[in-house]
């Protein structure tokens, strides 16, 4: 019994590292538009992952043929979900990722439908919202990305002619 568990961890570790260098970027990319942090400065982005992703070795034994992006896509959800909602409105750095004007809640449900592709349905589900209130909720963030005021070009000055 020792030897099977003993030979089932190198092929074990092999498989979850093998998964994480395939999955990692893009998940990490999308931790990042959740979060509204900077690509290249994303601590909470990255712990995100991080826990994502221990989470997801921890049951990796668990799958049975699941998809192990789509677990870990879904931690990381709930995870953004629990710990963001409970937390808005309080102290918060001020983010700089292109999602920023949204809500936490509006980040999540556009990064899940239009960045990561989940169905309405299946978004609902794991948000227990009605499929009407995320598809209301992906409107109205769509929306608001497009038709946010843009900043005010500096003013234009015609160059000075140059006595030759």
């Amino acid at each position: 019994m020792r030897q099977r568990h003993a030979s089932r961890a190198p092929r074990r570790d092999r498989e979850f590292e093998s998964f994480v260098a395939g999955a990692a970027g893009r998940l990490l990319h999308a931790a990042t538009l959740l979060t509204a942090e900077a690509p290249d400065d994303n601590p909470r982005a990255r712990r995100l992952l991080t826990l994502s992703l221990a989470h997801t070795y921890a049951c990796w034994d668990r799958l049975r043929g699941e998809d192990p992006y789509d677990r870990t896509r879904q931690y990381l959800a709930t995870r953004f979900a629990r710990g963001t909602w409970h937390h808005y409105g309080r102290a918060r750095p001020h983010p700089a990722g292109p999602l920023a004007p949204l809500t936490p809640q509006e980040r999540l449900i556009l990064v899940l439908r239009l960045y990561e592709g989940v169905a309405e349905e299946q978004t609902a589900a794991l948000l227990g919202l009605s499929v009407e209130r995320v598809r209301a909720i992906c409107h109205r963030a769509t929306s608001t990305l497009l038709h946010r005021p843009r900043e005010q070009a500096p003013a234009v000055t015609p160059a000075k002619a140059v006595p030759s």
